[in-house]
């Protein structure tokens, strides 16, 4: 197979790279799983001051005599994560972002960005969404050419014809999955509006959500999806002012509602426009979810 996307991904990071792909970066997902043990089968994670009941092989004398209190070495367990990339395949995602970049595009090379850089770690990396007729799923795998695989058919399988639910994608991954997970939610605006708040709660009893939004263009744009209506605007639409106005106050109103609705379910999210800034926004979210699973 042809490293079509990865080849587009290594690209992107080496000429907008203002991170590094290396061990360090994908480690930013340990704070998903901030298990810490004591025990010198582990890796060294930092200093802290000795309480009734750590072992006493794990006191570090030189430190002590130096700061004047009995400090342990705590160890932190290595372990690979289980990453699901669950992305909307809709229609609507042949339409344009707010820098007129296509959403299937930007959606593609975001969920690609992220799995490339935790494979640097050897994290298992699984996807889900739905073809026109049914769900496809790519069971946990490490590799670039698995991730390909998951791109390559997702190209495909946004289609003018694809009228899939995100939501229903999600209530298929709590019907059917049990093993722990770091879910990846690649959408839009009207995909986080279809995600029902039970399934959230559920999906969040078990795994870590995280949420890509792709931008929809303005009401001004060329390739616009109706919230409304369901459909692309047609362009006298977009150059009626009152029908324009209308649409906006519309779009505004679900903005707030969902960005309600992930900060009340403590979700991470980050909103992308265009491949050029993906890097930088996957680090913010990464963070964002990092520190506030402490």
């Amino acid at each position: 197979m042809r490293m079509k996307y990865i080849a587009q991904i290594q690209a992107n990071l080496k000429r907008y790279r203002t991170i590094h792909t290396n061990k360090a970066t994908s480690r930013i997902l340990d704070g998903s799983y901030h298990s810490v043990y004591k025990g010198r089968s582990m890796n060294f994670d930092e200093l802290r001051e000795y309480v009734v009941g750590d072992d006493r092989k794990d006191i570090d004398w030189k430190a002590s005599a130096r700061s004047q209190k009995m400090l342990v070495k705590q160890y932190i367990a290595e372990k690979k994560h289980n990453i699901m990339l669950v992305m909307d395949t809709n229609r609507r995602m042949l339409a344009d972002t707010s820098e007129l970049a296509e959403k299937r595009e930007t959606a593609l090379m975001s969920a690609g960005t992220l799995a490339y850089l935790v494979n640097q770690n050897g994290d298992y990396v699984s996807a889900i969404y739905s073809t026109e007729q049914s769900m496809e799923h790519f069971p946990f795998k490490t590799g670039l050419m698995n991730i390909e695989n998951i791109l390559e058919h997702y190209h495909k399988n946004v289609t003018a014809n694809n009228l899939s639910s995100i939501g229903k994608t999600l209530e298929y991954v709590v019907r059917h999955f049990r093993r722990k997970m770091i879910l990846i939610v690649v959408t839009d605006i009207e995909g986080i509006r279809e995600i029902s708040e039970t399934t959230l709660k559920r999906l969040l009893i078990m795994h870590d959500v995280l949420l890509i939004r792709v931008s929809d263009a303005d009401v001004a744009g060329k390739m616009v999806y109706s919230m409304v209506s369901e459909n692309y605007l047609p362009q006298f639409f977009t150059r009626d002012k009152k029908l324009a106005k209308r649409q906006e106050e519309k779009i505004q109103t679900v903005y707030k509602e969902c960005a309600e609705k992930l900060k009340r379910f403590g979700i991470g999210n980050i909103t992308i426009d265009h491949t050029k800034e993906i890097d930088t926004k996957l680090v913010e979210l990464l963070h964002k979810h990092k520190y506030e699973k402490r």
